[in-house]
């Protein structure tokens, strides 16, 4: 299964979130599913931004090697779920294709739809990134437990 987190920047939201997610697959023995990330208006080689990676260090997470890539129509075709931030993530990853396979992370994890979004916390200071770090790791159980529990959902190809 390949999983896509998407937000704008692709150096934020989208790395944490990535970086949480593979960790709590690897805690849960999860195999067979390869996580990435993407942009809907990312500039590519972009680095996780200072306050992502700075928050990152303190939570165990690395992401020294991230390189922002925006979102295509490729990288949608490639994937079996996609997990946006925000309602626009969704709506930019569908306009390329990507149907009932992108959901809100947020919505995706459980959350009702009006509490699934994840602001970005760009331009803010280090306190908002903790916070973002904080509703990612509220909400990646909920991804994890979905996923391995009843697949990517409708319109997915499935595990492999």
């Amino acid at each position: 299964m390949k999983v896509l987190v998407v937000c704008t920047g692709n150096i934020c939201r989208s790395p944490m979130a990535e970086a949480i997610l593979r960790a709590m697959l690897k805690e849960r023995g999860a195999t067979g599913i390869e996580v990435s990330s993407a942009g809907t208006a990312a500039a590519t080689g972009e680095p996780a931004s200072e306050g992502g990676y700075l928050v990152g260090l303190e939570r165990g997470l690395d992401l020294s090697s991230h390189c922002a890539r925006p979102l295509t129509r490729e990288l949608v075709a490639e994937s079996d779920l996609i997990l946006g931030m925000s309602e626009h993530h969704v709506s930019r990853a569908r306009a390329l294709g990507a149907g009932d396979k992108a959901h809100l992370l947020g919505e995706y994890a459980g959350r009702k739809r009006e509490e699934a979004e994840v602001p970005d916390p760009f331009g803010g200071d280090l306190e908002d990134y903790r916070q973002t770090y904080e509703q990612l790791m509220e909400l990646m159980p909920g991804v994890v437990d979905r996923m391995l529990n009843q697949g990517p959902g409708p319109g997915a190809r499935g595990p492999g």
